[in-house]
């Protein structure tokens, strides 16, 4: 099948049934074929502009991240202090996933589908270096920034909080439909506009209790306080050790007496 010579650059077209293909289907129930098919184009084409399938993954992954991490550096960097001189810790969040929701809602199918990928790959231990090559520098930063706005957490509530927020955002981008039906209608995973409005109260919620908790910990003391949020802090600490098992009894085994 010859390559269309108007419309969209054959290339191009390529990457947006692959990734269509793949949020529908997963990466490994879709063929080259199944590809150049829906793109309308020759097999060999994906061979000239890509060289294999998972190099097609890599750049169709590739495209949109740079669009998404450019402007969630870009909002992260322009969160400021207020009048008390603290980060609002929505904001923060706001900053990091907000661009990921929206875009979602009303970004039109090919965003649709890019979500939908994003929540597959981040749930699979051979695709996950690509979350790791796209999206861990944009994470440092969201780590770095939640822990400016939370000086007294412990940096392993930081970590698990960053955890739970992308497991949350993972299931909300793979619009199971679960919960409509848990519900009964009364909530949609469709409904992103209602997953905005709660999603970053939910969470910083979360990240608060946690700092709370370390406050306590430290008592009064900022300094010891403060320290929690130090990983040293934690290398000294003696592993608890396990309990050792009881000794059984010894049997004593009858003798039996020789015959002579």
């Amino acid at each position: 099948m010859a390559a269309r010579t108007t419309g969209r650059p054959a290339k191009d077209r390529l990457l947006d049934a692959a990734e269509r293909l793949f949020a529908r289907r997963g990466y490994h129930g879709v063929s080259i074929r199944d590809i150049t098919d829906a793109a309308k184009v020759d097999v060999a084409l994906v061979n000239y502009h890509f060289g294999n399938k998972r190099t097609l993954l890599t750049l169709v992954f590739e495209r949109r991240a740079e669009i998404l991490n450019r402007e969630r550096m870009q909002r992260l960097e322009a969160v400021r202090p207020g009048p008390d001189g603290r980060l609002d810790l929505e904001a923060v969040i706001n900053a990091f996933m907000e661009p990921l929701i929206l875009r979602s809602a009303r970004g039109g199918r090919g965003w649709k589908s890019y979500f939908a990928l994003i929540a597959q790959v981040n749930n699979s231990p051979e695709l996950s270096v690509l979350m790791t090559r796209h999206f861990d520098p944009v994470v440092r930063k969201f780590v770095e920034v939640l822990t400016a706005a939370l000086p007294a957490t412990d940096l392993r509530d930081v970590y698990w909080g960053y955890h739970f927020l992308t497991g949350a955002l993972t299931l909300t981008f793979a619009e199971t439909g679960r919960i409509d039906k848990l519900s009964g209608g009364l909530c949609r995973s469709s409904d992103l506009d209602s997953v905005h409005q709660r999603l970053a109260r939910y969470v910083a919620a979360g990240f608060r209790a946690l700092n709370a908790a370390a406050l306590a910990m430290g008592g009064t003391d900022a300094a010891a306080a403060s320290a929690l949020a130090s990983p040293s802090a934690y290398a000294a600490t003696p592993p608890v050790a396990a309990p050792k098992a009881a000794r059984s009894p010894r049997v004593q085994r009858r003798k039996t007496p020789r015959r002579r």
